[in-house]
């Protein structure tokens, strides 16, 4: 994908100056604050992860990295030029690509891309070269010259992923790629990003999929409510759950709903208790030999417990300990998101 020239550039660099510098970054929407102090740097050849909910404040901190939202305070300094001072300069060292689907329906996926390559400014000879190798990284060079109204949610998913890499930029910046796609798109986004750092780009990947931040990432930030509430190598992160575990308990409709109920398993048990769909979530931050006290409290409350199973520890154990609540519940989605 990326030149011979341009890899050895990013590779020299890696050891050096980050591609990315953001700095405290703060943004409210009137009394919702949507990032809240943020900071962080990506090195080339490095995929850091934004991990969080919806309404995290990741889509947030994406649009500001792009020049398309401007903070309240902080900065953020791409290839080491100021997205907020220098903003084209910024830019054109960036790809983007938002949550949201920006693709013609009624053009093919190689009109998509040509039209995008001109908006561009990517000459006609450099241009054809491109696509073709885009195409053939995402997946669709069979099938480039079918309408892309023909295409399936992941194919559609997989060109919008295509059309960021035009120009082909040192930082790429994914805002949940790969929501409500089948699996085979999916596992082909997750590849292609994997082959787009090892060629020397720096990547920032939001998402609220814990497994996607363990394939892809080497260092990454658990959000929530704007706020980072864990940062680091992916090691690190994952070792602040300790020995916690998660019992896990599915529950028939109505068993539950009984406000008072789940109020009373809250009050009793001394540790985090979530009822969210069709789930019992309960963090035992001592491991697994809290679980017959716990246990026999379900019991006296008269939950059944078929089903029942603990977890190991992993990035969702450590959000849910550090707030209380799992990765992918929350908001249905933040204020500013990209368009």
């Amino acid at each position: 994908m990326a030149t011979h020239a341009a890899v050895q550039e990013a590779r020299g660099q890696a050891a050096g100056d980050p591609s990315i510098v953001v700095e405290g970054l703060r943004k409210s929407f009137g009394k919702n604050v949507a990032v809240d102090g943020l900071s962080f740097t990506v090195h080339p050849g490095e995929i850091f992860g934004l991990l969080g909910p919806n309404g995290a404040g990741k889509s947030t901190t994406l649009s500001i990295m792009a020049g398309l939202i401007r903070p309240d305070s902080g900065d953020v300094k791409i290839g080491g030029h100021s997205v907020i001072r220098e903003t084209q300069r910024a830019q054109r060292l960036m790809g983007v690509v938002p949550q949201g689907l920006a693709v013609y329906e009624e053009l093919t996926a190689a009109q998509n891309l040509d039209y995008f390559a001109k908006l561009r400014g990517i000459e006609k000879k450099r241009r054809r070269q491109e696509i073709e190798e885009i195409l053939e990284l995402v997946g669709l060079s069979g099938v480039a010259h079918r309408k892309v109204a023909q295409y399936s949610g992941g194919m559609k998913r997989r060109l919008n992923v295509g059309i960021g890499l035009l120009g082909r930029p040192r930082v790429l910046l994914l805002d949940e790629p790969t929501v409500g796609i089948d699996p085979q798109s999916r596992r082909h986004i997750l590849d292609s990003v994997r082959r787009l750092a090892e060629s020397g780009m720096a990547v920032v990947y939001t998402t609220h999929y814990m497994e996607e931040v363990e394939y892809l990432c080497s260092r990454l930030a658990i959000i929530d409510r704007g706020r980072v509430i864990a940062h680091g190598p992916i090691d690190e992160v994952r070792a602040l759950a300790g020995d916690a575990v998660v019992l896990r308990l599915p529950f028939p409709r109505g068993v539950l709903d009984e406000a008072a109920k789940v109020e009373s398993l809250q009050n009793t048990l001394p540790m985090p208790v979530e009822v969210t769909s069709g789930e019992l979530r309960i963090v035992l931050p001592q491991g697994s030999r809290q679980a017959p006290a716990v246990i026999e409290e379900l019991q006296r409350h008269g939950v059944p417990l078929d089903g029942m199973r603990l977890e190991s520890p992993n990035l969702e154990t450590v959000f849910l300990s550090l707030t209380g609540k799992a990765l992918r519940d929350g908001k249905a989605a933040e204020e500013g998101a990209m368009a």
